[in-house]
């Protein structure tokens, strides 16, 4: 007879929903954690449920519930579907039958077409079960079955996380893992797979002679195996990786990586890692005795050393909101193990240890870095290591006064360098010999305060009074150079420099408009006056030796790329700038301009232990002209270029030229450089590189890339690589060749590959890094 009984009712649809979601939750870790809840949510204060069926009878002498037809029910954000509903209040079971469609509140979706469950949920089970995720992983098992002891089995599993094909529904997914039995026990929160095998493109790959045991959904770590690596190098040989994860807390993990090299023998390479309030530290060491180290070029470290070591150890930790303090450092036996190996995160060709400190407020800045410089090259001697210096330490503080000083804004700048170097560091290229380095110590401190402030006249010019002052204590105790020197080095000892400059800019932009575009021309005129550059070139130079100038660089007041050196000495720089939109979409931008040394002595032209401003294009009374000129299109290309110009004969003596495109199909970037020979700066050849990097989408999941650099001065090719890729909705597939045909080193060349399935693992050969060298260089 039709009733009301609201209370059985309820009970109904609670004991259903919920014995549904603790049913299903036994597949959640094969789903990627969309179960990741494991348990039901507690039901919401004052949760109301709906049932919506065709026909509700309940028999109070068999005190059954039964709800037919249409099925709806509505609870607690869950929701469900099915043909007949029935609770028997005698055996305390529920059982659903006919197209059962169940809605968790995370959106994932189960169907079934029975399902019988204790409304203690202790047992059951569910027939023809199917799952779909919000993640797109998909999940079916002929049963499954929930027994005592939290135990819930599933047989005839498959899962996959490939979405079924559009055209032909039946097809089986790009892969699927089937297994006979998934076992998944509750109180050891493990799930076993039993008889298990993979299939690839509807064929499989082989049954795994053994059963599979992985941590469940409530798992965040859990101990175990991991999916194997493999390695090909052309002196190590065949390499394969089966990394090893252990827990020893929720705070603390390790990854044992041992790999066997078919040339070299065992590896072991291992990672322990820290998780602290404020930060984390990992520590990495690797070691090998190499089986045939006869197999490297002779004279090399890699050669001469049979047994290797190496250790490292980074820390990171936020001491507050504005301070930071940590480390990364590396030691190991000789300079290249790490290298040659490709030690994970420790084998760039030079690893740099630093110990920092750094603050960073709103309106300061401080920044205190230590410094030692492993280069990792195949020599025994390890001179290029020696030559590099040693920082201890190098500090860089700014401040900006929050209030304005007379209208304008005030700043402060400091600097500290501290360092020392154990071998000099020098050569003779072109005509002159140059010194990065001298042996010794060497300290400098430099503070400078600056104010300028900004003029607006009522007809638009506009003027920024500028002055600065500097003041720079150093002491040196370094060695006379190996070779002659054409200036005067300052003898040993403490010295002191200052700078006092006084300035002025002016800019006129004015706007031009159209119907379909608008245009803005800049002209700008800037002079600064300053007494000559004091011990020029009498000083080492450590951090100022790299020097370009440029468009970027006409309008600098100190275009000295560090401290060590000042500019002195009257100038005046001169130029335009320009940026032009179309209404079309097109952009277009530039700048144009001279510098001119009006008085005093010219700081570029002045010698210098690495001849930092010879050939540079300020070295004589007028400078270079320098332009910068550069077009956007809405299509997706862009062309730039930056040049230098003989300030007499216009010549070009540097240029940069860049062209980068993306287009659906097709994108990439080519850049060529011609700088002319600097022979006192130490080029005595011209150089002329073409780089090119190239991405072609053969259709939605195919692409092809390759890289090239030429030296067109020497007709020769430095690098060079080719890919191929692979990505899809579950599945990601790349593979890389990448060499260096103007070199003969240990690796000079490496094939990296990755099979990637989502939820699943990764299978590598070779490292990423050297696909996105190849891809994105």
């Amino acid at each position: 007879m039709a009733v009301s009984n609201r209370g059985n009712i309820s009970r109904l649809a609670a004991a259903l929903l919920t014995g549904v979601s603790v049913c299903v939750s036994g597949v959640a870790a094969l789903t990627g954690g969309a179960y990741a809840q494991g348990l039901v949510p507690a039901a919401e204060d004052g949760a109301k449920m709906l049932l919506r069926a065709n026909e509700l009878t309940y028999n109070q002498d068999n005190k059954r519930v039964t709800a037919t037809g249409g099925v709806q029910i509505y609870y607690n954000r869950y929701r469900m579907v099915a043909q007949r509903v029935e609770y028997d209040q005698n055996t305390g079971r529920v059982m659903a039958t006919g197209n059962i469609e169940f809605i968790e509140p995370s959106g994932s979706r189960v169907y079934a077409e029975e399902l019988d469950v204790t409304d203690d949920f202790g047992q059951g089970f569910i027939n023809a079960l199917r799952v779909e995720t919000t993640d797109n992983t998909r999940l079916a098992a002929e049963s499954a079955e929930r027994q005592t002891g939290d135990i819930m089995v599933l047989n005839n599993t498959v899962y996959t996380a490939c979405l079924p094909c559009a055209a032909t529904p039946g097809k089986a997914p790009l892969w699927q893992v089937k297994a006979q039995r998934v076992i998944r026990n509750g109180q050891k929160h493990t799930i076993r797979l039993e008889n298990a095998q993979f299939e690839l493109f509807g064929f499989s790959l082989g049954k795994l002679p053994f059963p599979i045991e992985v941590p469940d959904e409530t798992v965040e770590r859990k101990s175990g195996v991991l999916f194997p690596k493999f390695i090909v190098s052309d002196n190590l040989g065949f390499g394969v990786t089966v990394p090893y994860y252990h827990v020893f807390s929720p705070s603390m993990d390790a990854t044992i990586s041992p790999t066997y090299y078919s040339s070299q023998g065992l590896l072991v390479e291992g990672e322990v890692r820290n998780r602290f309030d404020n930060g984390d530290h990992t520590f990495r060491f690797a070691g090998i005795d190499q089986r045939d180290p006869g197999s490297f070029d002779a004279g090399t470290s890699d050669r001469e050393q049979n047994s290797r070591f190496m250790a490292a150890s980074k820390g990171e930790f936020q001491i507050n909101p504005r301070w930071a303090f940590g480390w990364n450092v590396m030691a190991q036996t000789d300079a290249n193990f790490s290298r040659t190996y490709s030690l994970t995160d420790v084998s760039q060709d030079t690893f740099t240890n630093d110990v920092y400190l750094t603050g960073l407020g709103k309106r300061n800045y401080f920044d205190l870095h230590a410094y030692y410089f492993d280069v990792q090259d195949n020599g025994t001697s390890n001179t290029l290591e020696r030559q590099q210096a040693i920082a201890y330490p190098s500090l860089d503080y700014q401040y900006i006064a929050p209030e304005s000083v007379y209208g304008g804004e005030l700043s402060f700048n400091a600097n500290l360098t501290n360092l020392s170097r154990r071998e000099e560091d020098s050569y003779f290229e072109g005509t002159t010999y140059r010194f990065p380095g001298l042996e010794g110590d060497y300290a400098r401190v430099t503070t400078e305060a600056e104010w300028k402030r900004t003029y607006t006249t009522s007809g638009g010019l506009l003027l920024t009074p500028l002055f600065a002052a500097r003041a720079d204590g150093i002491r040196h105790d370094v060695s006379n150079p190996n070779f002659a020197y054409d200036g005067n080095l300052e003898p040993n000892g403490t010295n002191g420099r200052y700078m006092l400059t006084a300035g002025l800019e002016a800019r006129y932009p004015f706007l031009i408009t159209s119907e379909n575009s608008s245009h803005i021309i800049e002209p700008i005129a800037q002079i600064y006056a300053r007494p000559d550059e004091q011990m020029s070139g009498g000083l080492p130079n450590e951090d100022a030796q790299s020097f370009v100038f440029d468009a970027t660089s006409l309008f600098e007041r100190d275009k000295f790329s560090g401290y060590d050196r000042v500019e002195g000495g009257t100038r005046a720089n001169v130029g335009f700038r320009y940026t032009g939109s179309f209404n079309n979409g097109i952009g277009v931008r530039g700048i144009f301009g001279q510098s001119y040394q009006i008085a005093g002595e010219n700081s570029f032209a002045s010698d210098d232990l690495v001849q930092a401003g010879a050939n540079s294009g300020l070295e004589t009374s007028r400078s270079d002209y320098v332009a910068m000129a550069a077009i956007d299109l809405p299509q997706g290309f862009s062309l730039s270029n930056n040049v230098r110009l003989d300030e007499k004969s216009l010549d070009i003596r540097r240029t940069d030229t860049a062209f980068s495109y993306s287009t659906p199909r097709v994108s990439g970037k080519l850049i060529y450089t011609k700088v002319d020979a600097q022979d006192e700066y130490g080029d005595s050849d011209a150089t002329d590189v073409l780089k090119n990097s190239m991405s072609l989408r053969v259709n939605e999941n195919w692409s092809l890339a390759g890289s090239a650099t030429w030296d067109l001065t020497d007709s020769s090719l430095i690098r060079r690589g080719v890919g191929i890729s692979y990505a899809d909705e579950c599945t990601i597939f790349t593979l890389a060749y990448t060499d260096k045909p103007s070199e003969a080193d240990a690796n000079d060349w490496t094939i990296s590959a990755r099979l990637s399935f989502r939820t699943l693992g990764d299978v590598n050969i070779g490292t990423t890094k050297d696909y996105d060298q190849t891809f994105r260089y």
